[in-house]
C-alpha cells in the first residue's frame, strides 16, 4: 500500500510542476509578444518601369522617361495607420572617368495618404511616378554628370504612420523584400542608352551550334521599329560549322532590338552579328545571356 501511496503522489507532483511550468512559459511568451512593434510594408504590385534612357548625341535624358510602380500599403488597421508617404531621390555615379558625381539623398515629396485609393484587397494602392527630368532636377545634376550608362537614380520609400513612426529601407529584413510582401522600399532607376538608329542594308548572322545539331529550341529574336522582323535559328543543316543568315534592314527605321530565347542546350551555342556597316554589334556564347538586349546602344556603331 506505501508503494502505491507514493506512485499516486509522483504523478500528483508531476502534474503539478507540468501546471506550473506552463504558467511561467505563458508569461515568457506573454512578456515577449507583449513587446512586440507591428510595423508597416509597402509591397510591389507591379514595377512599371525601372531604368531611364539618355540621348548618346545630345547626352540628355530622353522625354517621357520614367520610373513607375503601383505600390500597397499594409498595416495592422488594413492600411488606417497611413498618414503620409515620403519620396527621397539620389543618384549614384558609376562611371570610370575620375569624377564621382554621386548625390546623396534629399526629400523630393510627401505624398498624404489621401493620393492613395483602395485596391481590389481593400488596401491602399497608389501607383507612383516620376520623371528622368524629375530626379535630375532633385539631385542638381547636369547633362555632363550623368554617364552614358552604368549611373543610376535611387528612389527610396517611407511611410509616415499617424503615430508619428516610420518605416523604410532600414526596416527590412529578408521577410518582407522577398516572394510575397517584395517591399525594399528602396529602387535603383538605370540610366541606359536609348536605342541606336541602324544602319540600312544587309545584316549578316553568324551562327554556330559547337555540337552540329541545331539550337534545340533557342532562337534570335529581332525586333526593328517595335514589330517583328524574324528570329534567327541554327538548324544544324551545316553540322559544327557556321550557319549564315541575311537580314534586310529598310532605309528609315529608327530601332533595332536583338534578344536571345533561351533552348534546351545554350552551352553549345555561339553567334556574331554585324551591322550593314561592317561593324560586329554583338557576339556571344557559349551560354549566351537570355533575354537581355544584346546590341550595346552606348558604342553608337550600329
Amino acid at each position: 500500500m506505501k508503494l502505491i501511496k507514493s506512485k499516486y503522489l509522483l504523478i500528483i507532483g508531476f502534474f503539478a510542476l507540468l501546471a506550473t511550468a506552463c504558467s511561467d512559459s505563458d508569461k515568457v511568451i506573454d512578456q515577449i509578444t507583449g513587446d512586440v512593434t507591428r510595423g508597416a510594408v509597402l509591397r510591389q504590385l507591379e514595377v512599371i518601369a525601372n531604368s531611364v534612357a539618355i540621348d548618346a548625341a545630345s547626352n540628355t535624358l530622353v522625354d517621357g522617361e520614367q520610373f513607375a510602380v503601383t505600390l500597397e500599403y499594409q498595416d495592422t488597421e488594413d492600411g488606417a495607420l497611413l498618414q503620409d508617404m515620403n519620396v527621397y531621390v539620389s543618384f549614384v555615379d558609376n562611371t570610370d572617368d575620375g569624377a564621382d558625381n554621386s548625390v546623396g539623398e534629399s526629400l523630393y515629396e510627401t505624398v498624404p495618404a489621401s493620393a492613395f485609393s483602395t485596391g481590389d484587397r481593400g488596401l491602399p494602392v497608389i501607383t507612383y511616378a516620376i520623371s528622368a527630368q524629375e530626379m535630375q532636377g532633385a539631385t542638381g545634376l547636369s547633362n555632363d554628370q550623368i554617364g552614358l550608362g552604368g549611373d543610376n537614380f535611387a528612389v527610396r520609400f517611407e511611410v509616415v504612420l499617424t503615430d508619428g513612426r516610420t518605416f523604410s529601407a532600414e526596416n527590412n529584413s529578408g521577410t518582407i523584400t522577398g516572394s510575397y510582401f517584395n517591399s525594399p522600399f528602396l529602387t535603383s532607376i538605370n540610366v541606359v542608352c536609348s536605342p541606336s538608329k541602324p544602319t540600312a542594308g544587309t545584316w549578316i548572322f553568324e551562327t554556330i551550334d559547337t555540337y552540329g545539331d541545331g539550337w534545340n529550341g533557342a532562337s534570335l529574336a529581332v525586333v526593328i521599329d517595335g514589330a517583328d522582323a524574324g528570329s534567327i535559328v541554327n538548324s544544324g543543316a551545316t553540322g559544327t560549322d557556321p550557319e549564315v543568315f541575311e537580314l534586310e534592314v529598310p532605309t528609315g527605321a529608327s530601332t533595332i532590338s536583338i534578344i536571345f530565347n533561351s533552348g534546351d542546350w545554350d552551352g553549345e551555342i555561339m553567334y556574331t552579328v554585324t551591322s550593314a556597316n561592317g561593324n560586329v554589334v554583338a557576339s556571344g556564347g557559349p551560354s549566351p545571356s537570355a533575354g537581355v538586349e544584346l546590341l550595346d546602344y552606348c558604342a553608337d556603331n550600329l
